[in-house]
């Protein structure tokens, strides 16, 4: 599985930005994509997921409220909007993906695939 990423780049607070995560290669059995993001000196931490079965979706409590997930499935695409943008928000994000069902869906470790990271960078 191969994961391409656009989007990201320079906002100020209160902003909008929009990232896609763009999968291909043998998707699929694909059971959920996802969103992470790291700061420097941070670990990598859960941004939002969706589970491509139930198309349900998971968002951190730092992100709910401002952040939307959505699915192009003609392009086996994952959106993150991301709209009212804190500084705090400033980080590589990283998309996800995973075959296996049975960790929760929040975790890092579970993801196998990953995409090369997009910098996405608020101002005050």
């Amino acid at each position: 599985v191969q994961l391409t990423e656009s989007g990201g780049g320079l906002a100020r607070a209160g902003a909008s930005l929009r990232l896609s995560c763009t999968a291909s290669g043998r998707t699929l059995s694909t059971f959920a994509m996802g969103w992470f993001r790291q700061a420097p000196g941070k670990e990598r931490e859960f941004v939002a997921a969706m589970n491509w079965i139930n198309e349900n979706t998971y968002y951190a409590d730092s992100v709910k409220g401002r952040f939307t997930l959505s699915r192009d499935n003609t392009k086996n695409t994952l959106v993150l909007q991301m709209d009212d943008l804190k500084p705090e928000d400033t980080a590589v994000y990283y998309c996800g993906h995973r075959f296996e069902g049975t960790q929760p869906i929040r975790s890092p470790e579970s993801y196998r695939y990953w995409g090369q990271g997009t910098q996405v960078t608020v101002s005050s």
